[in-house]
């Protein structure tokens, strides 16, 4: 279970058959990023890498076409990944007759599951379910493997020493592949939508897909990351691609698919609605229906497009600003009843600094008469420049 809704999931398990010490990761897909993406995790966790052969099962990410006897055309992908991390594949035999020649890892993928996964776990995210399950590796630490003497994490310590060292460099396992912005600044990648920056819009994108993440680049600079959909058809926007065409066109913030996934996410929070609301109604002369709904929709229309471009504009300062900051130069807006971002803007830094902004104050009447009697200025001089041949 996974925020509330029931998932099939698929496990990446890789067992050392001396010590039994297992790694295990889950996943929402068995596409070869998560394949090779379980290899680097299990490297990780153990800390080297297994100097002879790791057996595998004739499985797609990493079998093309099973030739004869043991031969295999592998993926170039995973030719890749065996080259960087120095090891070689040995693969079990097809059908029944390499039944028992992977024993342990089939084994051990029964026993943690009945373990660790019974009852049926409930849990926020993926990532969440995979801490668990890194937690519940250490603990099987303490296991003893049938009649043996020793637990599986004493055998361990004799055995990863054993192991190869990590490379030096990086391996990516993301696949590359090119995606076209729709008109609604959106990349469509295994049938689930991701947004980006609006003015990208009608252009292609390089996209890097990840077991568990979705990078965009845009002329080699990053314009979006997000975390892969575990659904199809599913959309994840980000409020701050669309603050741009929001800063034009206000009225549209109110219903944005956009402004509800911030809500969810928690990145529009009620400080956002509080500034937004006291924004609008400040915009809004007394006695007028500037089109509110108060706190539940934050609904925009007629005269309150002002306040609601006061908060795009708040929106705006989060690209440069951490988000502490911002709240509380908000609050301090609200107090000062002064909604420009300009004002939150100040705050923020006064707050990053530790200092507290000043009240504006007012000037008196006498004052404003003043500046409003002074003469208009008088540019006869500047007509001198020109028949004087400037610029000749």
């Amino acid at each position: 279970m996974i925020a509330g809704v029931v998932m099939k999931l698929w496990m990446f398990v890789l067992r050392l058959s001396h010590s039994g010490k297992a790694v295990h990761v889950a996943y929402a897909n068995t596409a070869q990023e998560s394949f090779l993406d379980g290899h680097l995790q299990a490297f990780a966790r153990l800390g080297g890498v297994p100097t002879g052969m790791i057996r595998y099962d004739n499985l797609k990410p990493a079998v093309i076409r099973v030739l004869l006897g043991r031969d295999r055309w592998e993926n170039d992908r995973f030719i890749a990944l065996r080259s960087h991390f120095g090891f070689d594949s040995f693969y079990c035999r097809p059908g029944i007759e390499g039944a028992h020649e992977k024993g342990g890892v089939e084994g051990e993928i029964g026993r943690f599951r009945r373990r660790h996964l019974t009852p049926v776990p409930h849990v926020g995210s993926l990532a969440e379910l995979n801490v668990a399950m890194a937690a519940a590796d250490d603990r099987d630490d303490a296991r003893r493997i049938a009649a043996r003497a020793e637990t599986v994490g004493a055998a361990a310590a004799r055995e990863l020493p054993l192991l190869g060292p990590l490379p030096a460099g990086a391996f990516d396992p993301a696949l590359h592949l090119s995606a076209r912005v729709d008109a609604k600044a959106r990349i469509c990648v295994r049938q689930s939508y991701y947004s980006v920056p609006a003015g990208l819009a009608g252009r292609r994108v390089e996209v890097a897909l990840g077991a568990s993440t979705i990078t965009a680049r845009s002329d080699g600079r990053v314009v979006a990351e997000h975390a892969r959909s575990l659904h199809k058809g599913t959309e994840d926007l980000i409020l701050d691609h669309y603050l741009e065409i929001l800063a034009r066109k206000p009225g549209a913030l109110a219903g944005a698919t956009a402004l509800a996934a911030a809500r969810a996410s928690g990145a529009f929070t009620p400080v956002h609605q509080q500034f937004w609301d006291a924004a609008r109604r400040a915009s809004t002369p007394a006695g007028t229906d500037g089109g509110t709904n108060g706190g539940t929709n934050g609904g925009t229309a007629g005269r309150d497009s002002a306040g609601t471009r006061a908060l795009v504009g708040v929106l705006l300062l989060h690209r440069t600003l951490p988000v502490p900051a911002i709240i509380a130069g908000m609050q301090a807006a609200i107090g000062m009843a002064q909604f420009d971002p300009d004002v939150v803007a100040v705050a923020a830094r006064c707050h990053l600094e530790g200092t507290r902004p000043a009240a504006p104050t007012p000037l008196p009447p006498a004052a404003v008469t003043a500046l409003d009697a002074r003469p208009l200025p008088v540019l006869h001089a500047y007509d001198q420049l020109l028949t004087a041949g400037v610029g000749a």
